[in-house]
């Protein structure tokens, strides 16, 4: 599908995240100034239904200036005024800012680029791929498996370009299509983000501009992996099986070189060394480690007010963050990389990923706007009669429908997230749901659509090294989408209503 040509015979570009987020970031400065301010009584953290009440922000217009010009700075490391709420660099009280959630970004990032440099994650998929080569359904489900818990664990996105160059041409010399190599890793991979359990970048991002725990809802999110990414292999698998039955039904049809290309196969793959099964162990365990460290197991099994065990350790980023560098430098050490190949891996992750900070920072940034204007309540209550009428399985699928448009609009999961829930979060308090199910909501509506999203470098990159186009995925990929749709609207109105 080509793009949208301009008079001048240009391409169209849709922005930037970063673009996206500076013309929302005017538009929410310009909208303080006629939207009526307001706010909630406050109980336990949480606005008390029915308690709006206007008041008067009294902020001047050099003072809305200042705000507009320090929001990224407050965005980052704002401090929260406990007696009077404004939001500050130079206050006292909370950290309202993401340098938490930045933190964590980067540190993740950099175990990420870390593993990767030490060839580990390649070799294991390499290898998994070379084991099976002549059993393609096998193949097919242990693939998309990985790359789901990948996408569950880690948000793995841009990291599965390097696998193309690997499955085209076993997906081809198993007597299947492109389209086959596109599904198995784009659906394999989207749908595993569109279940995240503990995805930093999408999970993480949201439980904590909802102000609560990563761990909190890990069970309905559980389970939706176990349902969906089953469903999405079938998927794939019933269109592999009838391409290789009736070439002539494949949706994208032979390219020129492709009988040349399965006829070599992926040829001569290496053994996976000692030290890459000993990274490997060690990226397992990290992931392990982290779930047992943010679920809040007393809560789970006695119920919300209950105290934590003693052995619980109730984690939150800052934990998180050095857990993740601490074990960066065990995964550099241990993959043999050297003192200088560890640090410019360090320095790269941190700068590959600090682009995904920024966007949170400068999501963070809106909300101190919108908080020290006092509007955030004013729209709250915009909304609040619309949920408080609602069932609460009502309310889980409307969160979802909400997210959907949100996700086209900023195409960054960690901007959406950081963007979106400060004001929907509170929502659930008004209709007597755990904030944890808009967090799923948010997150299970920004996987679905980024599994078709033409802003998607992810999506348009791996299509192009596929050497799919984009009309032939969507027609491929629309029935599925069709009943993630349906499963996902009936996952979150059952979650919220029980």
């Amino acid at each position: 599908m080509e793009a949208e040509q301009t008079p001048s015979g240009r391409k169209f570009t849709f922005p930037s995240a970063f673009t996206v987020l500076f013309l929302v970031t005017i538009a929410v400065w310009l909208l303080a100034f006629i939207i009526p301010t307001g706010t909630y009584d406050q109980k336990d953290g949480a606005p008390v239904p029915g308690s709006y009440h206007h008041v008067d922000a009294g902020l001047s217009f050099m003072d809305r200036l200042m705000e507009l010009f320090i929001a990224p700075i407050n965005g980052l490391y704002g401090v929260e005024n406990l007696d009077t709420g404004f939001i500050g660099p130079y206050e006292t009280g909370e950290l309202f800012g993401a340098a938490g959630v930045f933190m964590f970004v980067i540190a993740i990032g950099i175990f990420i680029t870390m593993c990767m440099r030490t060839g580990a994650i390649d070799a294991g998929i390499a290898r998994v791929a070379k084991r099976y080569s002549t059993r393609g359904p096998v193949l097919i489900i242990a693939l998309m498996v990985l790359f789901s818990i990948g996408g569950t664990t880690e948000g793995m996105a841009e990291e599965t370009l390097g696998f193309y160059a690997l499955v085209v041409p076993l997906v081809l010399s198993l007597g299947y299509d492109r389209m086959v190599a596109a599904g198995t890793i784009l659906v394999g991979a989207g749908v595993g983000v569109l279940c995240s359990t503990v995805n930093p970048f999408a999970t993480g991002v949201a439980s904590d501009a909802a102000g609560i725990s990563i761990g909190e809802g890990i069970g309905l999110r559980f389970l939706m992996y176990i349902v969906l990414v089953p469903i999405s292999i079938v998927f794939v698998l019933r269109y592999a099986r009838r391409v290789k039955a009736d070439p002539a039904r494949s949706r994208t049809g032979p390219q020129p070189g492709d009988d040349e290309i399965a006829a070599a196969g992926i040829g001569d793959v290496a053994d996976i060394t000692t030290k890459q099964k000993i990274v490997l162990a060690i990226v397992g365990f990290t992931f392990a480690f982290m779930i047992f460290a943010i679920v809040p197991w007393a809560q789970v099994i006695n119920g919300p007010n209950a105290d934590s065990y003693a052995w619980q350790l109730d984690w939150y980023f800052p934990e998180l963050a050095a857990l993740f560098l601490a074990m960066s430098i065990v995964v550099g050490l241990i993959g043999g990389l050297g003192e200088k190949g560890l640090t410019d891996t360090l320095v790269r992750g941190a700068a590959d990923f600090v682009g995904v900070g920024l966007i949170i920072v400068m999501a963070r940034g809106i909300t101190v706007i919108m908080n020290n204007s006092q509007i955030t309540d004013t729209v709250l209550h915009s909304m609040e009669n619309a949920v408080s009428d609602t069932s609460n399985g009502v309310f889980g699928a409307l969160m979802f429908f909400v997210n959907i448009p949100l996700a086209f609009l900023v195409p960054s999961t960690s901007g959406h997230a950081a963007l979106a829930m400060p004001i929907m979060a509170p929502l659930a308090d008004f209709a007597s749901v755990p904030r944890a199910i808009v967090v799923t909501a948010f997150q299970s509506a920004s996987g679905l659509v980024n599994l078709i999203t033409p802003t998607s470098a992810v999506v348009m990159g791996g299509l192009a090294l596929a050497k799919v186009r984009y009309d032939q995925y969507l027609r491929f990929i629309a029935p599925l989408l069709g009943v993630l749709f349906v499963l996902c609207t009936a996952f979150l109105a059952i979650g919220a209503a029980v």
